[in-house]
């Protein structure tokens, strides 16, 4: 899972450095292995036109980027990211933006996982004649889109000389001078609107050749920038707007991960980018342009098509998907913060409701439990939390006290670190513990490291009964989609049931959130004009809406 961030401000007078620097550090719970912001000046810079600028480095956005590194992303338009690596390695080669010079100068910031890697690496290694230098998935996403963009230039330049041709031989030099300036302003205005084609072109070569989850923002050199989703919406992207101050009656655009981001920029919330779809911000005229890339064909699931857009103008085979709004449910439970309003709902709200059903269910299994206390286990699950003490009829509690500077455990690379980061995260105020029987409350359960720590702690702390809680269902299942639960081997409740579970993180039971009920918690709070029928539930229930089989 990571972070991304776009921006284009109108008056090219502006700089969005300071703004994308914000906007990461807003969205750097969504990963902090490693930050990244690429700028591009404009077309009329009177010293410096097109010229991109790019800072990135491993490390946290406040540790990535310097007053000297701050000062040098000069322009109107850029693109940022943070990383939390799911796919590829941890070098610093593998930081976004990545980008690549030709057509334009592109660079791509990629939120999600590719399911079909192998296939794409042959597709750009042996028909594109394209060189791969990293395991990032990300590089292969730039390299589609930038092959497509490529090979519709060439058409179009073949085009335009064709019909200056035929112009010519039918009037040769008898044009005066008004109408060649004519013809060149209609020539000028007719590619400016095959750009906007070829882009949008190229993201729907982009959405029918990739398969997995993802958001993805490109940033094409002195054109602009192109936002897109998956065709079934499981990674969240997000269109901001605001008036411009100094650019007339112009806007100012934004695209984000989460709503949060844009909400701290002091831009307005518009919508979700749709399952399938591209939001095109031209950095030329500042108009914003949108496209379904993936009409869903009548009566199907899916078609095939040919597709001959390549430079060995050999053809490729690609599926068209059908258009399904899919998010991941694991986004409301646990990665995204909860003032964001994802496809339409309160991230907060959901919590809230996943803490009523949790309570609800404690009450039919355990009827005459003897929870004295409820505490939560910092931060993600303190909604959930407040509304299961609120429902229990029992008391809440901050038992454990966070230390803000610690790396999140649960996307901290390697099993060790993660165990040993636990008592360094956490501390506890032992008066909430000492002699009650105390309920702990948190968002999910994945490989149980953390929750038998945890445990102990409250233990040490002076519990006389530990009992907990999860306001996600058991995962039982790899996500391939974008966050790090990589193998089934490695979770805790693979081959176990709730009681081998409760013995396993040592505490006296253990109860999970229904899958329905975590469902309904999002489903409930939809929109009546944009409702939520399927989610991406696949850690929970091994059913992977891109159509993957994982034993």
């Amino acid at each position: 899972m990571c972070g991304i961030i776009a921006l284009l401000l109108a008056s090219e007078d502006d700089h969005v450095n300071q703004m994308l620097f914000d906007g990461l550090t807003v969205l750097q719970h969504r990963g902090q292995d490693a930050a990244g912001i690429v700028t591009a000046e404009s077309p009329n810079h009177p010293h410096h036109p097109n010229r991109l600028h790019l800072r990135k480095d491993n490390g946290l956005v406040k540790d990535v980027f310097q007053t000297h590194h701050m000062v040098e992303l000069r322009g109107n338009v850029g693109l940022g990211h943070v990383r939390y690596p799911t796919a590829g390695g941890s070098s610093c080669a593998e930081a976004q933006p990545l980008y690549t010079n030709y057509p334009h100068g592109i660079c791509v910031a990629h939120n999600g996982n590719l399911t079909n890697t192998d296939e794409l690496e042959g597709l750009v290694r042996d028909t594109y004649s394209r060189h791969i230098n990293t395991e990032s998935d990300s590089e292969l996403l730039l390299n589609i889109f930038a092959e497509s963009m490529a090979v519709q230039a060439k058409a179009a330049r073949s085009a335009g000389r064709a019909k200056t041709a035929a112009g010519g031989g039918v009037n040769g030099g008898q044009q005066d001078h008004q109408d060649r300036q004519e013809d060149q302003q209609d020539q000028e205005q007719d590619q400016q609107d095959d750009i906007v084609q070829q882009v949008f072109r190229s993201i729907t070569t982009v959405l029918q050749t990739c398969r997995g989850g993802y958001a993805g923002i490109y940033l094409i050199n002195g054109i602009g920038l192109v936002g897109f989703r998956d065709p079934h919406g499981i990674r969240p992207i997000v269109l901001g707007s605001r008036r411009s101050a100094g650019a007339g009656n112009k806007m100012d655009y934004v695209l984000a991960s989460e709503s949060v981001a844009i909400d701290t920029l002091g831009f307005e919330l518009v919508r979700d980018v749709m399952p399938g779809e591209a939001i095109f911000l031209d950095m030329r005229s500042g108009e914003c342009h949108t496209h379904q890339c993936l009409s869903p064909p009548p009566a199907a699931t899916s078609t095939t098509t040919t597709n001959n857009t390549n430079t060995n103008n050999t053809n490729t085979t690609t599926t068209t998907p059908s258009l399904s709004l899919s998010p991941c449910i694991f986004e409301y439970v646990y990665f995204a913060r909860p003032d964001s309003i994802m496809d339409g709902v309160s991230v907060y709200e959901t919590r809230l409701k996943m803490g009523e059903k949790l309570a609800q269910k404690i009450e039919r299994l355990h009827p005459s439990h003897d929870i004295d206390v409820v505490i939560p286990i910092p931060d993600t699950s303190r909604t959930s939390a407040l509304q299961a003490a609120y429902i229990l009829g029992r008391p809440f509690r901050e038992g454990f006290i966070k230390n803000r500077y610690i790396a999140r455990t649960f996307i901290m690379p390697g099993q060790a670190s993660r165990k040993k980061s636990v008592r360094l995260k956490l501390n506890t105020i032992k008066s909430e513990f000492a002699g009650r029987n105390v309920l702990l409350v948190d968002d999910s359960i994945v490989r149980g490291t953390t929750a038998r720590e945890i445990v102990q702690m409250a233990r040490d702390a002076g519990a006389k009964k530990v009992y907990f809680t999860s306001a996600a269902p058991p995962i039982r299942y790899p996500n391939i989609y974008g966050i790090d639960i990589p193998t089934r081997q490695e979770l805790v409740a693979y081959e176990r049931n709730e009681e081998q579970i409760a013995k396993h993180i040592g505490c006296e039971w253990v109860v999970y959130q229904d899958l329905v009920d975590l469902e309904d918690s999002v489903r409930s709070l939809a929109r009546v004009d944009r409702p939520l029928d399927k989610f991406d539930c696949s850690c929970f229930s091994g059913e992977y809406v891109t159509g993957e089989t994982i034993g």
